[in-house]
């Protein structure tokens, strides 16, 4: 059966495209595409250890989620404004979010919630671009998103792959200049339908672990001459790429990691069991087990019409975008608290825009670049507060407004990376990680 993705408007599907359990089945193997990702010479060098103890899970509302439908209502405006939603009070003193997000309510003292992002680019790829990489994008240079950028920081010591998507990632949450090698690990498919199991985390069909062992034996061999014959940069990281694969395929812990059949039927439960509530548990566990960006997408934001029939459960039970969110992101928090795992867990919730302060003539928002609204929370961060504020149509932000690169810099300082360290290109060009932005101070 094909999978059914939600389209956005610009009618791009977020399609899995990358199978690797096929290319497998055609003897390329996960440690060959490792390689084959490796093509520049930033990765020339064996990856380092882990730097920073703080890890992020993004969840990426795809389409660009309506902030007066969620986290900045505004009640008191005209009627083709404010829209049918009406606001609750939540534990955070003073804050009020989206009445169809009731258990997110209950754990804003943990959040901060950043009401006055802004920026221009009202397209979804560039807008995309401009939340993932802190970059407006360029025609002559392709930026790493910030999941690469930690995942090269922190380097490939352990069995499971640093940077992880589920189930895969638009295109601007891709490497970027860097090697291939610091893209996300895609799981592709749907982990929430029946039966799921995440591709190429065992050998193809008839082919043992013997025959895997021999083969990497066969391919030192093979490693030791060619670097005897020539050095280059593809030779120097193939060792460190084919090594992280050989650990993910036979480590059982790390494969555990991705069983969600290992989780009690409460915590399934608590999550919910579509893909946002699949997508976030399989992130707790995957950083549990030591991956250190998981990025979870959830599509389907993108809402020129119907809104207040798409968000809520209007049209049957379980359709609504609002209560599945509300379960996952308030389970999540919840969760990692529980395990003591929120001061060592950067969680960030966003999309690339806003919405229109007023409603279409469909009964929906278009984009709106201008103003939208982000959620943070652990990692280090001051839950409980609002930053920032827009107009009384939530139009624009008439206090402390936050760009993107602004927001960027900030994530990447909780990270243990410095925003200013320089990186090289594939021909040499030395780049500064980000060239613009500033702590938002008020987080810490």
């Amino acid at each position: 059966m094909t999978n059914s993705f939600p389209r956005r408007c610009d009618g791009l599907a977020r399609r899995d495209f990358l199978h690797l359990g096929v290319l497998s089945a055609f003897g390329i193997s996960l440690s060959d595409l490792l390689r084959l990702r490796a093509q520049s010479p930033t990765g020339g060098s064996p990856l380092q250890s882990s730097r920073t103890s703080v890890s992020c899970i993004l969840l990426w509302l795809d389409g660009g989620p309506s902030h007066l439908e969620t986290f900045d209502l505004k009640p008191n405006a005209p009627v083709e404004v404010r829209g049918e939603f009406k606001p609750i009070s939540t534990s955070a003193d003073g804050v009020q979010i989206c009445e169809h997000l009731p258990k997110t309510a209950q754990v804003m003292r943990s959040v901060a919630l950043i009401r006055s992002l802004t920026h221009e680019l009202g397209n979804h790829d560039t807008g995309s671009h401009y939340l993932l990489t802190g970059h407006r994008p360029s025609p002559v240079v392709e930026y790493p998103s910030l999941g690469s950028i930690l995942a090269k920081e922190t380097g490939f010591s352990g069995a499971l792959p640093p940077y992880v998507a589920i189930p895969s990632a638009v295109q601007a949450a891709k490497a970027g200049y860097l090697p291939g090698a610091f893209a996300p690990f895609e799981i592709g498919g749907d982990p929430s339908r029946s039966g799921y199991r995440v591709r190429d985390l065992d050998p193809p069909e008839g082919v043992s672990f013997d025959r895997i062992e021999a083969r990497r034996k066969a391919q030192q061999v093979l490693d030791g001459f060619s670097r005897h014959v020539e050095e280059t940069p593809a030779t120097a990281t193939r060792d460190a790429f084919y090594e992280q694969a050989y650990r993910l395929l036979t480590s059982t812990p790390a494969k555990a990691a991705f069983d969600l059949s290992k989780e009690p039927p409460k915590v399934r439960e608590r999550y919910g069991f579509g893909r946002i509530g699949t997508g976030c548990l399989l992130a707790r566990r995957l950083i549990e087990a030591g991956s250190r960006f998981v990025t979870v997408v959830d599509t389907g934001w993108d809402m020129h019409q119907q809104i207040f029939k798409a968000l809520p459960d209007t049209l049957f039970p379980g359709s609504g975008k609002l209560p599945a969110l509300d379960r996952a992101y308030s389970s999540l928090i919840t969760d990692l608290q529980e395990r003591g795992l929120l001061e060592t867990t950067l969680v960030v919730m966003m999309g690339e825009f806003g919405r229109t302060p007023k409603i279409n003539s469909l009964g929906g928002r278009d984009h709106w670049p201008r103003a939208g609204s982000i959620c943070l929370s652990g990692g280090g961060v001051k839950g409980g507060q609002v930053v920032g504020a827009t107009d009384s149509y939530g139009e624009s932000p008439v206090d402390r407004p936050v760009r993107p690169e602004d927001l960027a810099w900030t994530i990447l300082h909780l990270l243990g990376v410095d925003p200013e360290q320089e990186y090289y290109t594939s021909d040499g060009r030395p780049l500064k990680i980000l060239n613009e932005g500033q702590m938002i101070r008020e987080l810490v």
